[in-house]
C-alpha cells in the first residue's frame, strides 16, 4: 500500500450516487474533527456510516491512513461481513468492523457510529462507578449512556450479539477498559454525541483530581431536571452545531470533501 492519502489520486464524486457521496464527505468530516480534537489513536479506532439503500453497504477508514488525512473518496465500501464492494489499493481492520457491524445491524437508526479511545474515555471506562453525575455534560450523557465489559480485542464475531444487547436502544457506550462510543442517525447527532460524552470524561478525570471525597454530585432533583429538559436527546441541537463544525473544518482541515 502506498503512503498516506496520496494513493487516491482521483475524486469518486460523480462516480457513485449523489446518496452515497454525501455519506462519505459526512463520514470524512467526522474522521478530521475527531483529528481536530486530538481524539485520534493513529490509525486505530473507526467511524463508519451506512450507505442509503437497500444493500445495507457501509463506510469505513481504509486502515493505514491517519484520520487528519482523511478524505471522502479514500473510504472503502464494505459489506456487513466486511467483505471490501469496490476496488480499493487499501483493506479495513476486522477488529474494527466487529463493533461496528453489530451495531448497524441491529439498528435501523445508527446511521453513523463512532468509536474511540482517547486518554480520558478510556480512563472513566475503567472507573468502577463509570461516568458520575458531576457535570451538566455528564447530565446530559447519562440518560443515554450503556456499558459494554470488556472481551478483549474485538475480533470474535459471537461478541456482536452481547455488545448489541448492553447497548439496547442509547445512542452512547462506555465500553469498559477500552474507550467510547456513539450512534447516530446523523452525522451531527453521532458528532454532539460523542462531544458531550468525551467532555463529560475529560471534567471527570480532571475532577477526580481532588479526590473521590472532594467532588460534588449534582443533586437528584437536578438530574431529573436535566433528564427531563433533554428528553428529545440531542438531534436538535447538533443540526445547529453541524455547520459551523464544517466551517472549521474548511479553515483548519481543508480537503475532506474531495
Amino acid at each position: 500500500m502506498a503512503d498516506g492519502a496520496t494513493t487516491i489520486t482521483t475524486s469518486l464524486k460523480g462516480k457513485v450516487s449523489d446518496a452515497e457521496w454525501q455519506a462519505r464527505v459526512d463520514l470524512a468530516a467526522l474522521y478530521r474533527l475527531v483529528a481536530l480534537h486530538g481524539w485520534d489513536d493513529m490509525i486505530f479506532t473507526h467511524i463508519s456510516a451506512r450507505i442509503p439503500g437497500p444493500e445495507h453497504h457501509f463506510l469505513i477508514n481504509p486502515y493505514g491512513l491517519f484520520f487528519g488525512e482523511m478524505t471522502a473518496s479514500a473510504l472503502v465500501k464494505v459489506d456487513l461481513d466486511g467483505n471490501v464492494i469496490d476496488k480499493t489499493p487499501y483493506f479495513i481492520n476486522p477488529a474494527g468492523f466487529t463493533i461496528h457491524s453489530a451495531v448497524h445491524a441491529a439498528r435501523e437508526d445508527a446511521h453513523y457510529v463512532m468509536h474511540l479511545h482517547t486518554d480520558q474515555g478510556v480512563a472513566v471506562s475503567t472507573h468502577k462507578e463509570g461516568l458520575m453525575p458531576l457535570a451538566q455534560q455528564a447530565l446530559i450523557v447519562l440518560p443515554q449512556l450503556a456499558y459494554h465489559d470488556y472481551e478483549g480485542i474485538a475480533l470474535n464475531l459471537d461478541e456482536r450479539e452481547r455488545l448489541v444487547a448492553d447497548l439496547g436502544d442509547k445512542k452512547l457506550m462506555m465500553l469498559r477498559n477500552h474507550g467510547t462510543l456513539s450512534v447516530g442517525t446523523t452525522a451531527a447527532e453521532c458528532w454532539m454525541g460523542m462531544f458531550f460524552l468525551e467532555r463529560a470524561c475529560k471534567q471527570q478525570v480532571m475532577a477526580l483530581s481532588a479526590g473521590r471525597d472532594n467532588v460534588l454530585m449534582a443533586p437528584d432533583h437536578a438530574q431529573n431536571e436535566v433528564r427531563s429538559q433533554t428528553g428529545g436527546g440531542l438531534g436538535m441541537i447538533a443540526g445547529l452545531a453541524w455547520g459551523g463544525c464544517l466551517r472549521k473544518l474548511d479553515r483548519e482541515s481543508p480537503g475532506y470533501a474531495d
